[in-house]
Order: C-alpha cells, then sequence, then structure tokens
C-alpha cells in the first residue's frame, strides 16, 4: 500500500493509539453514550486518514 516502507510502521503505531485510546476512554468516568461517541471518532479518523493518504498521498 506504502511504497516506502513507512506505511507499516505508521499503521502499528495508529493501531496502539487507538487501543490505547479506547482504554483510556472505557476507563473514564464519562456517560456511556458519550464513551461510545468518543470511541467512534477515535477509530474512524485515522481509518479515514489512511484511505485520504492511500488515495491522494505520495505515489
Amino acid at each position: 500500500m506504502f511504497g516506502n516502507g513507512y506505511g507499516g510502521i505508521l499503521g502499528i503505531l495508529i493501531l496502539v493509539a487507538d487501543i490505547y485510546a479506547i482504554v483510556r476512554i472505557a476507563q473514564s468516568g464519562a456517560e456511556p453514550m458519550w464513551k461510545a461517541i468518543w470511541i467512534v471518532i477515535v477509530i474512524l479518523l485515522p481509518v479515514l486518514g489512511l484511505i485520504l493518504w492511500f488515495f491522494f498521498g505520495p505515489k
């Protein structure tokens, strides 16, 4: 997917950051609805960024 080899490292870092963020959100004292909304945002934004980078990033 990424030609320069950094895509795999970036993907692993995003995965680790996502897991950390989801755990922190789940442990927070927020209401369940807000927890769900933040978890969806935390998952969708990096995925959207990677999709945009794939289509419009450096070739």
